[in-house]
């Protein structure tokens, strides 16, 4: 038998796949300010991260099955949709899973500057970089989940340790006129538009993935008990691990430049309390970087496997090691992060949000559905609330992504260029549902077909 994951090791999974720390937080002080950027992180979980990780504690525990919430839209709403939530999440998981090796990529920029050259050499040089970095995660994912969960743990302590110093010495160093300040002159009545749309993007990417974590309920120990456990555990983490650190760096700087990505937490810290803080943020970051990965990788690569065993893709893409770990799914999602690391990615964080809230929408819809359609369903975590409550709380965190979409196309900076991608991407799911059903329905036919006459 194999080994499943334990309660800490999952909780360390939950936040490397939702979290990972404060890390990709820079660009929302930059975008919007420190007003801003407080309001957002902590009124977000109240309105995103609560709901979704309700609707994951109850789905979860009553269906423990690998594939996850794919299995919950396809047995509540039928295979259309469920075809629709597997192809959804394959389509921002596959830009989405480049952005860590990239991230890498930036932050070993604070120890080698050279790297972020535009040069041709230098291009070829990063990119280079992430392959490695891809292939080093394949090769940990190949060992197992438990391998990945037992690395989590690791990483989890690693790269919270800079972060609790930064904080402790947000009280110590730093300037506390500048923590002041960045609250009485803020941009706080003058953001566009669009700067909202961004922050939203970044901080909702920050706290999405709750539902990512079901997708390995078959490999968790006592997951009826575990998994409410850990999701709570985790989003308290997870919004200290983000306001904590934010609050210590506005002591050491409020310039947007030093709030970007080209800077980021190593060099906030290393103006808060020296270089050696800066130091140890940087390999913090490369670390959170790495593990953020390897659970990206882990959770994405067991939907393609769910869906290839219903035959909606090639069966070969179904076969699994001895370790439990899906092969081929892991080599075609490491080759596509591969493909995609080589571009920037900027606004794509916005498809991310988009394509993910449509699947998550979805997810919210399975929950209703189910509720009315197998009512008798042991449910070991039940949200405390019937039709009308749960269509409420299903409402609340698509409708922030609407915002999303709207303000993205506004004011100086808006585009359509996410809104029509994301349109593109729904419509090839519909066109390649339509043309696998009718593929699956002769291939059906002539396999009933040889099955009567043989019997004849």
């Amino acid at each position: 038998m194999k080994k499943k994951l334990g309660f800490w090791q999952q909780v360390a999974l939950i936040f490397f796949t939702v979290s990972g720390g404060a890390y990709g937080l820079e660009a929302l002080v930059g975008a919007v300010g420190a007003t801003w950027s407080v309001i957002l992180v902590i009124a977000l979980p109240l309105l995103w991260a609560v709901p979704v990780a309700l609707m994951v504690a109850e789905l979860s525990t009553a269906i423990p099955e690998e594939g996850g919430y794919y299995i919950w839209v396809k047995r509540g709403l039928g295979k259309f949709w469920g075809f629709q939530e597997g192809w959804w999440t394959l389509c921002y998981s596959a830009v989405d899973l480049a952005l860590y090796p990239v991230l890498f990529v930036t932050y070993l920029g604070f120890f080698f500057p050279t790297l972020g050259a535009e040069t041709f050499q230098m291009s070829l040089l990063r990119w280079g970089i992430c392959v490695v970095f891809i292939i080093g995660a394949l090769l940990m994912n190949l060992r197992g989940t438990q391998a990945v969960g037992t690395n989590a743990l690791a990483n989890l302590m690693l790269v919270s340790f800079p972060f609790l110093l930064l904080t402790i010495c947000g009280f110590f160093y730093g300037d506390w006129s500048l923590l002041k300040n960045a609250f009485s002159g803020d941009h706080l009545t003058h953001t566009t538009p669009a700067a909202i749309a961004t922050g939203l993007a970044v901080v909702l990417w920050n706290y999405c993935g709750w539902d990512n974590v079901s997708t390995y309920a078959s490999e968790v120990e006592n997951p009826q008990k575990n998994y409410p456990r850990a999701l709570s555990v985790s989003l308290l983490i997870i919004v200290l691990s983000y306001l904590l650190p934010l609050l210590a760096g506005f002591k050491a700087t409020t310039t947007p430049t030093d709030w970007s990505e080209g800077a980021g937490w190593p060099a906030i810290a290393e103006k808060l309390a020296g270089s050696w803080l800066g130091i140890l943020g940087g390999i913090a970051a490369l670390l959170s970087a790495w593990a953020l990965f390897n659970s990206q990788l882990l959770y994405i690569s067991r939907l393609p496997t769910a869906m290839a065993k219903d035959g909606w893709l090639p069966k070969a893409i179904a076969k699994t090691s001895p370790q439990g770990s899906p092969i081929t799914a892991l080599l075609i999602m490491s080759g596509l992060a591969a493909v995609f690391s080589s571009l920037s990615l900027g606004k794509l964080m916005v498809v991310d949000i988009l394509f993910y809230t449509l699947g998550l929408s979805l997810e919210f819809c399975a929950l209703v559905a189910l509720r009315k359609k197998e009512p008798h369903l042991a449910r070991p975590f039940r949200i405390p609330l019937e039709t009308l409550g749960l269509t409420i709380l299903s409402i609340i965190p698509v409708s922030l992504a609407v915002i999303v979409a709207v303000f993205s196309t506004m004011g100086e900076g808006g585009s359509f260029v996410q809104v029509g991608i994301v349109a593109a991407g729904v419509v090839a799911g519909v066109i390649i549902f339509e043309r696998r059903s009718k593929y699956l329905h002769k291939k059906n036919f002539f396999a009933e077909a040889l099955s009567e006459h043989a019997t004849t």
